[in-house]
């Protein structure tokens, strides 16, 4: 029980640390991002980067050419689960849906397909079976055919 504790406390340690650093340099890769919390202390796989990445929020914007890494806005911060956080994502990145079967696969920009997925899982449609992501493509499983369809309705209703 106090090992678990004891990786909690350090888990919120490093997401604060990876905020600070978000808020203090503009960081282009989960790499960049492993190598500035080495600097603080943290020895962290980019494995768990990419988590605390999903759980955090944190999108990717463009800042002088750069796609950077940025922290959820203030009102995204306070409702960083379910379908109100799917929405800011939808509304603020351009996506593409496409359909295959009973699945969606979903193009974004490079990424930003994990801060999608979390959100879409934390939404918890019961048309979606669950999310695979990568950099910037997630897959969605849905139901059936007609699932797909729904979902995908509604994924680009959000998006307007």
């Amino acid at each position: 029980m106090a090992r678990n504790g004891t990786s909690e406390l350090l888990k919120r340690a490093r997401q604060q640390a990876i905020a600070d650093v978000v808020r203090d340099r503009r960081l282009r890769t989960q790499r960049e991002l492993v190598a500035a919390l080495k600097d603080k202390g943290f020895n962290v796989t980019q494995a768990t980067v990419s988590r605390d990445i999903t759980e955090m929020g944190l999108v990717k914007i463009r800042v002088d050419g750069d796609m950077v890494y940025v922290l959820p806005s203030a009102e995204a911060a306070v409702e960083l689960g379910g379908e109100q956080r799917l929405r800011q994502l939808l509304c603020d990145l351009p996506i593409e849906v496409h359909s295959s079967g009973s699945m969606l696969v979903i193009r974004a920009v490079p990424g930003t397909a994990h801060a999608i997925a979390a959100a879409l899982d934390r939404a918890h449609w019961s048309d979606v079976l669950g999310t695979i992501a990568g950099d910037d493509t997630l897959f969605v499983a849905c139901a059936d055919e007609r699932a797909q369809r729904r979902v995908r309705k509604r994924l680009l209703r959000l998006g307007r």
